[in-house]
């Protein structure tokens, strides 16, 4: 899944498949996990956050299901 640099001092990138709603999350720390069942307007608020670490936390960390890539 191709990613984008976000400005924040903890994800690094986000890419995101819309056929499956798939969310993909680089952080600081070299992980990278996938959240699942994200609404492409969830996706695009994260882009758009003051502090998409902060966004990270509120709405997406504890919300979907997730699992560890690397």
């Amino acid at each position: 899944m191709r990613r984008h640099r976000l400005d924040s001092a903890a994800i690094v990138s986000a890419g995101y498949d819309a056929d499956t709603a798939v969310l993909e999350l680089e952080f600081t720390s070299g992980d990278v996990y996938r959240y699942f069942a994200v609404p492409p307007s969830v996706h695009r608020a994260l882009r758009e956050a003051d502090s998409a670490g902060r966004f990270f936390q509120e709405r997406i960390r504890e919300v979907y299901p997730s699992e560890h890539v690397r």
